[in-house]
């Protein structure tokens, strides 16, 4: 395969995966503020903190009220991230690629595409958000669907399963980043009975809770959220399922040991870590969250340099 296309497959994957976890977020955030107290002040800047565009959003708006951040988050063509560009880039991406996909693929990638476009701009307020929010997220598995239902296992499939997992496991170590941290803020008699709401909101963005009940069988706490949503091998938006996801392609694909390598160590990192005592001790589960993810770099680095003509 060509690398410009089997590139092309990896940042298709990529950027569909993030047009739905940005609305996931979104949708999942909304609530969360009806949840708790006013006096709570979470706010809706740790959205922008967990993309990781804090300069940029500076640089166009004033400050992170409700509507500036919706707006840079679901509509911005300004933002390279935003649910509409970045479902923008994935329609311009599979352009040169649909020879390689079933052709309901751009079909699918069409509906959802100019459903954004059309009620993008009318969807901000409160009342019809969360319609175009779940919309948008229905958008996203349907060309999912449609892959994994009638694409050939061959080597371009298996770029695209790479791209879909490293994102996500990528948004997995921003979301438990950017939340444990304002959840670590919490003073003990202040806002500690809250705990467990803010601590189940991050396992909804992640639509994960359902499944960490099944497998916890305990209240909400956060080494268990923790241990599920890193360590976990089973479910399929932890980071430990989507390395081993990643590691479960290579035999598909030529020359990949420095790309196995690169996984192994980060998933050692994950396998070892005590989240527990991570958990007590001030600064250290940020630390971890920072390694993981300059483990995910050093594998995107390691995929771009093997198999790529360029390091998008």
């Amino acid at each position: 395969m060509l690398s410009r296309v089997a590139e092309n497959l990896y940042w298709f994957g990529r950027y569909v995966q993030r047009a739905e976890n940005t609305a996931r977020l979104l949708n999942v955030n909304a609530n969360l503020m009806l949840d708790l107290p006013r006096r709570m002040t979470l706010g809706w800047g740790t959205l922008i903190d967990i993309v990781g565009s804090t300069e940029r959003f500076k640089s166009l708006y004033d400050h992170a009220s409700e509507e500036n951040v919706v707006r840079y988050l679901m509509t911005d063509e300004r933002n390279p991230a935003s649910i509409r560009s970045s479902l923008h880039t994935a329609r311009e991406i599979l352009r040169t690629v649909r020879d390689t996909m079933p052709r309901e693929t751009w079909e699918r990638v069409n509906d959802i595409y100019f459903y954004v476009l059309e009620r993008g701009d009318h969807s901000l307020a409160r009342a019809p958000r969360q319609a175009f929010l779940q919309q948008a997220v229905s958008g996203t598995l349907l060309i999912y669907g449609v892959l994994t239902s009638n694409m050939s296992r061959d080597v371009g499939f298996q770029f695209l399963r790479i791209g879909t997992n490293i994102e996500q496991a990528d948004m997995t170590t921003r979301i438990l980043d950017v939340r444990t941290y304002s959840l670590l803020g919490i003073q003990p008699g202040d806002l500690s009975p809250f705990e467990s709401i803010q601590w189940m909101s991050v396992l909804r963005s992640l639509t994960a809770y359902q499944m960490y009940r099944r497998h916890a069988r305990v209240r909400v706490n956060g080494p268990g959220v923790l241990r599920f949503l890193l360590q976990n091998r089973d479910f399929p938006r932890s980071v430990m399922f989507c390395l081993s996801t990643i590691a479960s392609t290579l035999p598909a694909l030529p020359g990949n040991r420095k790309i196995e390598r690169a996984i192994e160590r980060t998933r050692a990192l994950i396998r070892d870590a005590n989240l527990d005592v991570l958990l007590a001790t001030e600064g250290q589960l940020p630390q971890l969250m920072d390694e993981i993810q300059i483990g995910l770099g050093e594998l995107h680095g390691a995929l771009a340099q093997t198999y790529f003509s360029s390091n998008t």
